[in-house]
């Protein structure tokens, strides 16, 4: 009897010891269970990066990155959350299309429901608000990075004008739409170039400072509200392409990559992102762009993204605490550091690292410091759900007014194809 106590007694802590072994499989090294994430990317970010040191602090997670181009990114999303299958755990998605997804609210998780207030403070004001459905009791997603707008001009092409080229100098000479003109007249006059590369950028240095654009939160058209200002933005653009300031350099077409490399047009009005792909594709051009303030008035945002988790996913709260650690303050100082992506998180200005910033593609400037003080300026903004369709338009009469289109038949005509879209 003693002998089979004995026998049964091992059984039984052999039995337990299985379990025990079982449980350390199941759970990993670190303990809790196992989790696996989906998390869809796009464009030039350090998120496989940052996903790996995750997973060395977190054994029990797995993450699984998947990259595509920005227009199939959102297709994809957008096709899955419409389905109610096949969406990610997690993903990204950009500024301008946060609209298009914001009439699926109930395929998205609300952070809030996940404590995202606390950690709000860590956040610029303006672009967390965007993140926020019309009452502000919704977060769609956590803010990445941001894309204030700053003046790029070309030294030599600024110098053979006869105008100062220290940035300081430059922002005081340049601080109105009005003084803007007057150097764009005199860059004409003395060197015979463009100020700007293309109608789109002049069209977008007015739009991106808009805090309604082409419609409001219900959905509304104002393009053609009293007060609306689209039709000031485009008028502008037709004025300096009238007046010969505006050259036929399209974004990312290698005309304009050999423009940039050139010094073919003096000023590019864009985002902190922009010089990543500049310092890639116009190396001849080292050492001769500098970066500088906007005119008030045109201080705007283009580009950043947030951080959504799709309420497919039956991991919330896990995939919620990897999006908290990926855009914390510190890892947005690495992304910055890596791969340029600016950050929203005011306090990662304050640190050395991002102080001590040089850029010696630009010369040695601290180009962060000027991008960071643009970056406080910046209006919340809504677009709306179809506002890259509408903007498309808007776009299409201005190169046709390019092309020797009537100015007025253009704006109307466009008009007429935006209403006639929207009606579908």
């Amino acid at each position: 009897m003693k002998k089979m106590y004995v026998l049964f007694a091992l059984l039984l802590s052999f039995s337990v010891l299985l379990m025990g072994c079982s449980d350390e499989e199941a759970t990993g090294e670190g303990g809790g269970e196992k989790v696996e994430l989906d998390f869809w990317v796009f464009g030039a970010t350090n998120y496989e990066d940052l996903a790996e040191e995750y997973q060395k602090d977190n054994p029990n997670v797995t993450i699984n990155v998947r990259k595509s181009e920005l227009g199939d990114h959102h297709n994809s999303l957008f096709t899955a959350i419409s389905s109610g299958t096949g969406a990610p755990d997690l993903t990204m998605i950009e500024i301008d299309q946060l609209d298009r997804f914001r009439e699926a609210q109930s395929r998205f998780t609300n952070l809030y429901d996940l404590g995202a207030e606390e950690v709000q403070d860590k956040y610029l004001d303006w672009k967390w608000n965007i993140a926020e459905n019309g009452s502000g009791d919704f977060l769609f997603g956590l803010p990445t990075d941001i894309g204030p707008k700053a003046m790029y001009y070309h030294t030599e092409v600024f110098k053979n004008a006869g105008l100062p080229t220290e940035p300081d100098k430059v922002s005081e000479m340049i601080s109105t739409p009005a003084e803007f003109k007057e150097a764009a007249s005199t860059v004409l006059a003395e060197t015979g170039k463009p100020m700007v590369d293309s109608m789109e950028m002049a069209f977008r240095a007015n739009m991106d400072a808009l805090k309604v654009s082409y419609f409001n939160r219900d959905g509304d058209l104002l393009i053609e509200e009293e007060g609306n200002k689209v039709k000031d933005a485009y008028d502008f653009a037709v004025e300096l392409h009238q007046e010969g300031y505006v050259g036929e350099y399209e974004m990312w077409t290698p005309e304009w990559a050999n423009a940039l490399n050139k010094g073919q047009f003096a000023v590019e009005m864009a985002p902190a992102w922009l010089k990543g792909y500049m310092t890639e594709n116009a190396k001849e051009a080292k050492g001769k762009w500098r970066v500088t303030t906007l005119p008030d008035q045109f201080a705007g945002n283009w580009g950043g993204s947030y951080i959504a988790i799709p309420n497919e996913t039956k991991q919330s709260k896990e995939a919620y605490k990897f999006a908290k650690w990926l855009v914390s303050p510190e890892n947005q100082l690495k992304s910055f550091v890596d791969n340029g992506l600016f950050p929203s998180a005011p306090s990662v200005y304050e640190k050395e690292e991002f102080k001590q910033n040089s850029d010696e593609y630009f010369g040695g400037q601290n180009t962060a410091e000027v991008f960071a003080k643009a970056a406080q300026d910046i209006p919340a903004v809504y677009k709306g759900p179809k506002y890259v369709t509408v903007n498309n338009e808007m776009l299409t009469a201005l190169q046709n007014v390019r092309d020797g289109g009537d100015p007025e038949k253009e704006w109307d005509a466009a008009v007429k194809r935006i209403k006639d879209v929207l009606k579908r």
